[in-house]
């Protein structure tokens, strides 16, 4: 016995299910490569890192060095900083690793913040100094009106998407702003960042 051959599709019914399927895979695709757009272009236009020896310099001369950790509240998977930060009369460093994304900022802040909630709080407290343009090590120069003994907190911000990257406390409070290092002194002690 033949087994029963079932009627042909339809033209229409076909044409819509091609149309389904071959959308489905544009959008799977458009999210796709935007989402790796989104993570790899900064990384391909990025300018070269600064060497572990510029970092040096700049600590060299550097008021304060803390660690930056990558565990704090506000931090996961795609959004981190660690690293040995320091912070200097002309310019901050790290010497790390940060998360790979667009248009990085840099703050100062007399509030310790460890949270995107924490940093929209305390925005208007804040300057900003400038951009992070590189992901493994970086190396920031302040403007001359900053006044690091001002403030007790680095921040690094994503403008782009409204993210928290990672923030280091530098000095207490209630401590006196530190004398900036001599050229060829030793760079002040390294200090635990405190949540």
């Amino acid at each position: 016995m033949i087994p029963p051959v079932p009627p042909p599709r339809t033209g229409a019914r076909r044409l819509s299910v091609r149309l389904l399927t071959h959308g489905l895979a544009l959008l799977v695709g458009l999210v796709l490569g935007t989402g790796l757009g989104i993570y790899w272009l900064p990384i391909l236009i990025a300018p070269p890192a600064p060497s572990d020896a510029q970092v040096g310099m700049v600590a060299a001369q550097a008021a304060y060095k803390v660690e930056m950790r990558g565990d704090l509240k506000g931090n996961d998977l795609l959004h981190w900083a660690h690293g040995e930060l320091t912070v200097g009369p002309w310019a901050i460093a790290l010497r790390g690793s940060v998360a790979p994304g667009p248009d990085y900022r840099l703050y100062l802040s007399p509030t310790f913040v460890q949270s995107a909630e924490e940093f929209e709080q305390h925005r208007s407290e804040m300057v900003q100094v400038g951009q992070v343009r590189t992901f493994d090590n970086f190396i920031v120069t302040l403007p001359a009106t900053v006044d690091i003994g001002s403030h007790t907190t680095v921040v690094i911000w994503c403008e782009a998407f409204g993210k928290f990257i990672g923030a280091a406390r530098y000095r207490d409070p209630d401590a006196a702003p530190a004398a900036p290092a001599a050229a060829g002194a030793t760079a002040a002690p390294a200090a635990r960042q405190t949540p």
